[in-house]
């Protein structure tokens, strides 16, 4: 087991709602609660008008569930009435139920929103500094989204994965601090004759006046 360091104040929280918690003692199913919460989490984070999951989308690797538990633990979420399941025609997909979910589901079943379940039917492919902000940071919100999307215009793509490393090593774990280390190299330079063996000790270069309002 991996020793959690603590929740950050520079990362995003996503809302759980009263009535789940409600149900924690009546859920016995690990797959369910897992399932029921990553859904929860991911269209919570939905971009656009169509906020729904298809199967593919929920991560066995993410969730520590094999695909059969993953199946199981949507098939409970059904029956308890958690999530939704539409389909129109070959395409299924879950909603939240809620009123906004309830919605859009029956609008789904009845052959609306056609063009956007096949894009979302795609699973979903992460950029590597949507990925490193995750491992790293942690959950993305639209409005971050955008500044890191922003930011794969701007910078060379071999310089995330250093970047949010010495922001690890330092105990700064926001976005703001990562920019402010790929702005340096990109006005000033980039040192590539970084100690390979010892990236803590490399950023320390990170730590002057320069960079003192991020260690507040």
């Amino acid at each position: 087991m991996l020793n959690f360091l603590g929740f950050t104040s520079s990362e995003t929280f996503t809302q759980i709602p009263d009535s789940l918690l409600a149900l924690m003692g009546e859920i016995d199913d690990i797959a369910e609660l897992k399932v029921t919460l990553y859904a929860i989490w991911r269209i919570e984070h939905i971009e656009g008008y169509f906020r729904a999951l298809c199967e593919t989308d929920f991560e066995a690797e993410s969730l520590g569930l094999s695909l059969a538990e993953i199946q199981t633990g949507l098939e409970k979420s059904v029956a308890r009435g958690t999530l939704l399941k539409s389909a129109h025609e070959a395409d299924v997909f879950y909603f939240l139920n809620s009123p906004r979910g309830r919605l859009a589901a029956e609008a789904f079943a009845k052959g609306n929103w056609r063009e956007s379940a096949r894009v979302m039917s795609v699973p979903r492919m992460k950029s590597n500094i949507f990925k490193l902000y995750e491992e790293n940071i942690g959950a993305l919100t639209p409005l971050l989204s955008d500044m890191l999307r922003e930011a794969e215009k701007n910078y060379p793509g071999e310089w995330f994965e250093e970047a949010f490393e010495i922001a690890v090593s330092r105990n700064v774990r926001n976005w703001k601090y990562v920019e402010a280390i790929l702005t340096r190299w990109k006005e000033k330079g980039k040192d590539e004759r970084k100690d390979q063996q010892n990236p803590v000790k490399d950023a320390d270069r990170y730590t002057d006046s320069e960079f003192s309002e991020f260690f507040k």
